[in-house]
């Protein structure tokens, strides 16, 4: 076996390198029995080395363009337009031409070919190159073959290639192509075929694309397809769509698109027993590469043909079950307002702090909330509370509820919430009293136990200091938990529903206590922001600082800023400011993520917005017309009261709860600013460890010990060893889950279960479409029908007919989509996701109703456009 050319039967799943992700896949594909693939052989990545790699002018042309950046569009076409010219001349070395020549005199010359890109960073696990490598269809004879092998190289080189790669930190230099050469088959249906619900991420619902002619027709969007749905060998959901169009290859070579004859068009693409026929064959693939799948087949005569199989890159990954049973789980991050994931150092130290078990799934944490639904009695509470703080989850597990064949129901037992492992001990048996003094208590209390901290762990080092760490963690949770605590911000909540409720029943007015919770005492976050604009405040006089400010790059400034008149005293504020508040940044939850303390400039843009937008006293005037505010609506609602039947007891209740209102509601944020406090605490020391870990080798660079959990940190510190297989990996996978959207419901199926999605209420002349890429967007509409004709600014949405892969090059310009033809898998909804941009497709005559300049809103989530 050479390692120029290879067929497909050849091909080992060691040889990603040599054949790339399609080829690989093809050559599994072929192994296994009862799976019809066209027969074909792949030319290597070492082919293309030795054709390209030793090219003078090629050389210097790479290094140009891997000197550019994004903003380089011109440059970008220019370098890229020129290695393509000197690929397309390169001569094909002869053993290369003389492999090829021997595979096609095997499988007949005479016939025609489909010759086909596979680079080596396109189908893998994270990222889904959707057609930005060329394919060219219907090839016959050697000469011809052979100019296509030397286009698809150079299809590497494309526009949308090289921004493709410049965004996803591909390395130009790192990516090769090996080109497919496989047996075209004629089919007279074809199509994709998802073995997990594209729609609903459900692994129990298969789904299936049909339609006439070849597949390329529905892959380029330039069709509408039937879908079929399929669960448990069971035919679920038929849609027929209207298919006017074909891609037929033609007797010459090459392809063309025909009209399908008016009486075909509306016909069911497969028959009933094709549809579960082809149903088995994907749960065959699907089992033997062990994931779901994204299939492209065809049907010849009556047999069906596989010629492509990849791995579905956008599902979320389901929560590890324990068991086979069904489940049900609601997002934590949803909960702590983070929906990032949380690296695994992050993910084991909040693990540690929570209350019961927790199920981990890409990235983020998630909490079995079967057992809560099970029994009528817990179910109405729970559900009763969910609709509080997010009715969007309380919809969706309302859906899994009235299906009632997926959670076992359970009698009501007598201690429903003892038994319940995910709530922390109920706070109702603690004796409360109205008094603020227990919240300088408290907060007290809690310095005290992190000064004592910050005391203790001085002492430690080593696999000791991450076993005090776990203990601490112990220690935290107390403060956490401490029914005290709970039953003071409780008391202040039931207050506010108390109060929100009576105000509505006996004065008609709603949401009352938003007014009377403005500037309470106690609030250190609110305290936070107020604090900023007390530093910008010093800063203020000094306009030789606020100019250096504008142009600072780094986090030494601060030591910088004794030069100035009034250095001093601004560095003393912003230490004191950090000092109370450094611990804190987005995503605070999560250890890793870097502080303010350690990153000070942070701050810097906010502070000068400060100057620019605010007087001096600023905060002190914002707290206190709060505060006047909510004494005046006191005031106004007590005389109000007073003219009431039982006036005097209606007010006087009242009184009472705004009292609890105001003495206890700001502490509500108090228990997360002591556990950041005591994280930070936490990641000093670690951090301290990592130095010695890296001063002895065993770590490459201080960020990686975040990739490990505390127990694997414990036992590399106790080792002095690491596999860095282990980190490398964790680093890909976090770089996958930064890319998904964590659900805020998800089954143990893997189904996505949304807040309704009913389409009858949508806002009056709402243009409905597929949805297929979710996220709302504002912006100017761009009708454009020809790419050459694009002149977007940022900002802009793009409205078409439709997207091939040539369009991709100006997503990076675009802020959403919307498209008149096309399905969930077109490369516009595949690229659309791939950039996180809000897309409908499907949308009747868009580039028509919806005119070029208008002021447009996508609901990419609902899969609606209104015009503004």
């Amino acid at each position: 076996m050479s390692s120029l050319v290879i067929d497909f039967q050849e091909i080992e799943n060691k040889q990603l390198l040599l054949v790339g992700g399609k080829g690989l896949n093809l050559g599994e594909l072929s192994k296994i029995p009862g799976i019809k693939v066209p027969v074909g052989f792949c030319i290597t990545t070492v082919g293309y080395q030795n054709a390209i790699e030793q090219n003078v002018t090629y050389r210097a042309l790479l290094d140009q363009l891997s000197s550019l950046t994004l903003e380089d569009r011109d440059q970008i076409s220019d370098f890229s337009s020129q290695i393509r010219q000197v690929i397309m001349e390169i001569e094909i070395p002869s053993n290369v031409v003389n492999e090829v020549t021997h595979y096609l005199s095997q499988y007949g010359e005479e016939y025609a070919y489909a010759v086909r890109s596979s680079a080596t960073a396109e189908d893998l696990p994270h990222a889904s190159f959707a057609g930005q490598q060329d394919t060219y269809l219907n090839i016959i004879g050697k000469e011809a073959i052979l100019q296509h092998i030397s286009k698809c190289w150079a299809s590497l080189f494309t526009d949308r290639a090289v921004i493709y790669r410049m965004q996803n930190g591909f390395d130009h230099k790192q990516v090769y192509l090996s080109v497919i050469v496989q047996r075209m088959v004629f089919p007279k249906a074809s199509g994709i075929l998802f073995t997990a619900d594209p729609i609903t991420s459900s692994r129990k619902l298969l789904s299936i694309d049909a339609s006439f002619g070849l597949g390329e027709a529905l892959v380029s969007g330039l069709v509408s397809a039937d879908c079929y749905k399929v669960q448990q060998d069971e035919i679920v959901s038929k849609m027929i769509s209207t298919k006017k169009l074909a891609i037929y290859a033609k007797e010459e070579g090459g392809t063309e698109t025909k009209w399908i004859s008016p009486d075909l068009q509306k016909s069911q693409t497969l028959t009933e027993s094709q549809i579960l026929q082809l149903a088995r064959l994907g749960r065959q693939i699907e089992a033997y590469f062990g994931c779901p799948q994204d299939i492209e087949w065809c049907l010849v005569d009556d047999t069906f043909y596989i010629v492509q199989s990849r791995p579905i890159t956008t599902l979320y990954p389901i929560p590890e079950p324990s068991d086979q049973e069904n489940h049900v789980y609601v997002s934590v991050g949803h909960q702590q307002m983070m929906t990032d994931p949380l690296k695994p150092l992050g993910m084991s130290i909040y693990e540690l702090t929570s209350f019961g078990p927790r199920f981990k799934a890409g990235g983020r944490m998630f909490v079995d909330v079967t057992h809560m639904l099970a029994t009528p009695g817990n179910r109405d509470k729970f559900l009763d509370t969910m609709g509080h703080h997010d009715p969007l989850m309380k919809d969706a597990l309302m859906t899994i509820v009235k299906r009632n064949d997926f959670i076992k129901s359970l009698p009501n037992k007598k201690q429903e919430q003892s038994s319940n492992k995910n709530v922390p001990p109920s706070d109702s048996q603690v004796p409360f009293e109205n008094n603020p003094t227990i919240v300088s208590e408290l907060i007290n209390k809690n310095q005290a136990s992190v000064e004592e901290l910050k005391q203790n762990i001085q002492m430690k080092s080593g696999t000791d200091l991450l076993e005090f760490i776990k203990e601490d963690i112990q220690q935290l949770k107390k403060i956490l938990f401490d029914p005290q605590s709970t039953a003071v911000f409780m008391a202040a909540i039931n207050a506010s529903t108390w109060i929100n409720e009576k105000m509505n029943d006996w004065l008609g007015e709603k949401n009352v206590a938003d007014t009377l919770s403005q500037s309470v005492p106690n609030n250190i976050t609110s305290e936070m922001g107020l604090a900023l604009l007390d530093v910008a405040d010093v800063i203020r006089p000094y306009p030789e600082v606020i100019d250096y400010l504008h142009d600072v790059k780094d986090d030494t400034f601060l030591d910088e800023l004794i030069r100035f008149e009034g250095g001093q005293k601004i560095q003393e504020a912003i230490f004191a400011y950090l000092n109370k508040y450094g611990m804190r940044c987005s995503g605070e939850i999560d250890i890793s993520k870097t502080r303010w303390s350690e990153k000070p400039i942070i701050l810097v843009p906010m502070i000068l917005n400060n100057i620019k937008n605010f007087e001096p006293n600023t905060s002190k005037r914002i707290f206190e017309q709060g505060r006047q505010e909510a004494l005046e609506k006191e005031q106004e609602l007590i005389e109000r009261l007073k003219q009431l039947p039982d006036g005097d007891l209606k007010a006087k209740e009242t009184k009472e709860k705004i009292s609890l209102i105001r003495n206890f509601i700001g502490y509500r944020e108090y228990p997360k600013y002591g556990m950041i406090n005591r994280y930070f605490v936490y990641k000093q020391s670690i951090l301290k460890e990592a130095n010695k870990l890296l001063h002895n080798n065993v770590i490459h660079e201080i960020e990686d010990i975040f990739y490990l959990t505390l127990e694997e940190l414990q036992e590399v510190v106790r080792t002095n060893k690491l596999d860095y297989q282990i980190i490398n990996k964790r680093k890909d996978e976090y770089t996958l889950f930064e890319k998904l959207t964590p659900p805020r419901v998800i089954t143990s199926d893997g189904e996505i279960i949304t807040g309704a999605y009913k389409r009858e209420n949508l806002p009056d002349k709402a243009i409905v479409g597929l949805p297929v890429s979710s996220g709302i967007i504002e912006g100017r509409a761009r009708v454009i029908l020809n790419m050459e004709d694009a002149d977007l600014k940022d900002g802009d949405i793009l409205v078409t007919t439709f997207t091939d892969p040539s369009w991709t090059p100006l997503f990076v310009s675009i802020k959403g989509l919307v498209t008149e033809v096309g399905g969930l898998m077109t490369h516009g909804a595949v690229i659309a996701r791939e950039y996180g941009l809000p897309a409908v497709v499907g949308v009747e005559n868009a580039a028509k109703v919806i005119k070029d300049g208008q002021q447009i809103r996508v609901n990419g989530t609902d899969g609606y456009i209104e015009i503004l």
